[in-house]
């Protein structure tokens, strides 16, 4: 406990740290729109609301693209827990990303009616596709064979050497040209998609911070399974 003029000289101090990281991550930003782009050359088609969709389709009438990587096996009845958590962020951000020409989704493996099941008991109103048979999943680094994901030899987070789940999260970001040719401009995993959970954000302003305990994200709850 301190007087108020002390508080506001220790305020005013970590401030100048806040205001450093302000400016990294600004600059941070803009070398991320400086890396080089990959074409992408297979063709991949969705499962979605109005039917079958290419990649391409996908965009819409908007030349960037952003996907979320939401672990949704063929095999499960629900969603992972902590996408849904991440989703609840997301969920209704489409519309302003939309006015700056960016159509945002989420793909999972699982099929077509078992998402929209799922989102209808979650209340949600993104548009969500399903990767069906295709390799996307596969070719964008968060699905993996059993044995890859057991073994370490699994290729997440732009490496191996550790065990994963056979789904993983992720948020990869497209761009399309007038030519119609695709673009694969960014891809981040892991630890790369806190800053994308606004909730996070706000909990890590206060005092007890995430307080995650003994295992990371041990407290979190599909939005209808809290007890209160």
């Amino acid at each position: 406990m301190v007087s108020h003029e002390q508080w506001v000289n220790e305020r005013v101090a970590f401030m100048a740290k806040e205001k450093e990281f302000t400016r990294l991550r600004d600059e941070l930003s803009r070398q991320r729109r400086e890396l080089p782009w990959e074409k992408v050359t297979k063709s991949y088609v969705f499962d979605g609301p109005r039917g079958k969709e290419t990649l391409a389709e996908l965009f819409e009438h908007r030349s960037q693209l952003v996907v979320y990587h939401f672990m949704f096996d063929p095999a499960s009845s629900e969603g992972c827990p902590s996408c849904s958590f991440w989703a609840d962020n997301f969920n209704g951000i489409d519309i302003h990303l939309a006015h700056r020409n960016i159509t945002f989704l989420a793909i999972s493996r699982a099929p077509l009616p078992k998402l929209e099941a799922y989102k209808k008991r979650m209340g949600w109103s993104f548009k969500w596709v399903s990767a069906g048979e295709s390799d996307f999943n596969y070719d964008s680094n968060v699905s993996f064979d059993a044995e890859a994901a057991k073994n370490g030899t699994a290729y997440y987070n732009y490496g191996t050497g550790r065990q994963v789940q056979e789904e993983m999260p992720g948020i990869s970001v497209f761009y399309k040209d007038e030519n119609g040719d695709i673009y694969h401009t960014y891809s981040t995993y892991s630890r790369g998609i806190d800053l994308m959970n606004g909730a996070y954000n706000y909990i890590d302003l206060t005092p007890k911070g995430r307080d995650e305990g003994e295992r990371i994200q041990s407290w979190v709850r599909r939005r209808d399974q809290y007890e209160d």
